[in-house]
């Protein structure tokens, strides 16, 4: 009876350790996708970070693929087919966890309010130092945010970059 408890023990904490680490994690701020895609990195950060599908829902991502020729001010059109594939793979990695339920206005993560709480500490003027230039600049202080690595601890601050005064 002893051996059976032990191993149906090992086996629940298992369980308990792989759905752990499966989850969306905040506490390690890793929002990797499961699922890599060359031609989203390819055309999107062409012009700027390619961000983590994770860090918005699907609902933000559907509006976003959807006005692609007035994207936040720029014309970033793409061919039909580029646009249903990279769409179809933003909504199978889009966040779906409390953090990200919601979508920020004119879906901008850097409006999201889980954003806004983790930079409320930020001096306002961080965003607009020539090392920033803005809060979509995540690569200037997170220097693993391309492989969606955001942990507090990996955190530079840039020369001449402080935190409130």
């Amino acid at each position: 009876m002893k051996s059976l408890f032990s191993s149906l023990h090992r086996s629940a904490l298992a369980a308990l350790l792989a759905a752990a680490c499966l989850a969306p994690s905040w506490a390690d701020s890793s929002v990797q996708p499961r699922t890599a895609l060359p031609i989203y990195k390819q055309e999107c950060a062409a012009c700027h970070m390619a961000f983590q599908p994770g860090l918005l829902p699907a609902k933000s991502w559907t509006r976003i693929m959807g006005g692609l020729d007035k994207h936040y001010g720029s014309d970033a059109s793409l061919d039909a087919a580029t646009v249903q594939q990279i769409s179809h793979w933003l909504q199978l990695e889009a966040g779906t966890y409390k953090r990200v339920a919601e979508a920020p206005p004119e879906d901008r993560i850097t409006r999201s309010s889980w954003f806004v709480s983790k930079h409320r500490k930020l001096d306002p003027q961080v965003w607009k130092h020539a090392s920033v230039k803005s809060a979509a600049n995540c690569a200037a202080c997170h220097t693993g945010a391309d492989q969606g690595n955001f942990d507090d601890d990996a955190v530079k601050l840039p020369a001449g970059v402080r935190s409130r005064p």
